[in-house]
């Protein structure tokens, strides 16, 4: 816990490794802490078509290894610890892990959220035995097997889609009588012969016995339950469940300003401490998307960078 570095970001999704390029390229010693692997929401999706620039079928997972490489190649140091406390009053920030204790003048907190969970009896226990929340990780178990994706936004549309290179039908469950998704994406998914369509129904259980294989699915506007049953030759069949996130603000409660759950910055990511940046999905904002996560990411270093000038010149 000797060296105190000008700039901890905590999170390896693209607002935090955009900030790590940023505050690398500005000459700040840098260090990004990380729970598991790069990344963040980015890494569950298939197909990123919305990024400026991103290559020809670009993938979560192949821009996060791209970002991150660039951010290191300017000097940003990387750790794999998981955050158990924060300290973020004073000219001096702690950051404890489970592993070790960091400290750094200013903190940007990149965590990102989350996935919503569907919150129904069995679904804690068969994620991992056919609940998934990541297509792009889980898919290729599910060749020619049925599989349902709950939800009706970007996301479970796009995963839909993507999912239909594996399964021999995709059923998207969702609790509305249309789609919340983008138009062309949309679009894609009804001339999708392998794709259809559950209106108006949210799903009440999950079960089975080593695997899922039963599902019950009601209409919330009859109330009437259908139960679900996987194939007989199958014997199982998957759910991808995609309705949303939560941000992971539960070590900031009580200690910066929050709405809904979100943490509240200003226009240039400062919090409502000094010293003290948000970015990405973990703020109260009105897109979340990578390109702005990554906006975000430069700004809040941008901002460190004039708050450690000042702070230098106050001194003097």
């Amino acid at each position: 816990m000797n060296k105190i570095y000008d700039v901890i970001i905590i999170g390896a999704g693209p607002a935090g490794l955009s900030a790590g390029l940023y505050a690398g390229r500005s000459h700040l010693s840098t260090l990004i802490i990380e729970k598991a692997r790069e990344g963040g929401q980015i890494v569950n999706t298939s197909e990123i078509a919305n990024y400026p620039g991103s290559l020809d079928e670009e993938s979560g997972p192949s821009l996060i290894e791209r970002m991150k490489n660039q951010a290191m190649r300017f000097g940003a140091e990387t750790v794999y610890d998981t955050v158990s406390e924060v300290e973020l009053l004073g000219d001096v920030k702690t950051v404890k892990c489970l592993a070790n204790t960091y400290q750094a003048k200013t903190v940007i907190l990149a965590n990102g959220a989350y996935p919503t969970p569907i919150g129904c009896p069995g679904e804690r226990e068969f994620t991992g035995r056919g609940v998934s929340y990541c297509a792009t990780c889980d898919g290729a178990f599910f060749e020619d097997f049925e599989v349902y994706v709950v939800g009706g936004g970007d996301s479970a549309v796009e995963e839909a889609l993507f999912l239909t290179k594996f399964a021999r039908k995709v059923t998207v469950i969702h609790r509305r009588d249309e789609l919340r998704a983008c138009k062309s994406i949309q679009e894609k998914a009804f001339a999708n012969p392998k794709i259809d369509f559950l209106w108006d129904s949210v799903v009440k259980e999950l079960s089975g016995d080593e695997l899922l294989d039963t599902m019950v699915v009601e209409n919330v506007k009859t109330g009437e339950q259908t139960v679900v049953k996987a194939d007989p030759e199958d014997g199982m069949f998957g759910v991808f469940v995609f309705i949303g996130f939560r941000p992971q603000t539960a070590l900031y409660e009580g200690k910066v300003k929050m709405q809904d759950k979100y943490i509240v910055t200003d226009e240039n990511m400062n919090t409502s401490i000094p010293g003290v940046f948000a970015a990405g999905d973990i703020r109260f904002k009105s897109l979340r998307q990578v390109v702005t996560a990554a906006s975000d990411g430069a700004i809040a270093a941008t901002q460190v960078e004039k708050y450690l000038e000042a702070q230098s010149c106050s001194v003097i």
